[in-house]
């Protein structure tokens, strides 16, 4: 018990559009336990989790589209097993429709501006990110700047190498992990 006193503190943050988007695509999976991963990868790293910051866009509803409506609905109830869990904060951006996309806004903006606070303001001594985007190479300089040590998880197939070059330390999501923080049954 000693130990977790001694442990240098860290702050996780996640980008929920680009983690389903790995769970999907790559590892066949929508489900898994966010709280086992954040701490799996904490006690890995032999950090103590202070806090898990997630960001994500809730589905745009269509007048009358009915198919919007259910994402909108099983978004809203996944949201919320989310914020009860210890230590979790949701952020949420915007989606918009652009061009026949959807696109998510203020997103990458939201989880750089918490990199800065939470770093310039010494919370923490290391962050973990799970994300994809080069978008974050700016916050994660000044959070460099600030003395912090950054982790990167992320998936081969889906990574700006401009991200993976800035960090400090990169971890490949893996089968395996995912496997260990599986919220199906066996």
């Amino acid at each position: 018990m000693g130990l977790i006193f001694n442990m240098e503190k860290s702050a996780v943050f996640i980008d929920g559009a680009y983690l389903n988007k790995i769970l999907k695509n790559c590892f066949n999976k929508r489900e898994i336990d966010y709280l086992k991963l954040c701490d799996f990868i904490s006690e890995k790293l032999e950090l103590t989790r202070i806090r898990t910051y997630f960001y994500h866009c809730l589905p745009l509803v269509r007048g009358g589209n009915k198919e919007d409506e259910y994402r909108h609905s099983n978004m809203q109830r996944f949201i919320s097993n989310i914020k009860r869990l210890p230590r979790f904060e949701i952020k949420l951006g915007k989606l918009q429709l652009i061009g026949g996309q959807f696109r998510q806004k203020m997103v990458d903006v939201l989880m750089s501006l918490d990199i800065v606070d939470i770093c310039a303001n010494g919370k923490v001594q290391q962050i973990i990110i799970l994300a994809g985007d080069s978008d974050f190479v700016p916050a994660i300089k000044k959070a460099k700047d600030c003395g912090i040590i950054v982790h990167l998880f992320y998936h081969p197939s889906s990574i700006h190498n401009e991200l993976l070059d800035e960090v400090d330390e990169s971890h490949v999501l893996s089968e395996e992990l995912l496997n260990l923080c599986s919220n199906q049954k066996r």
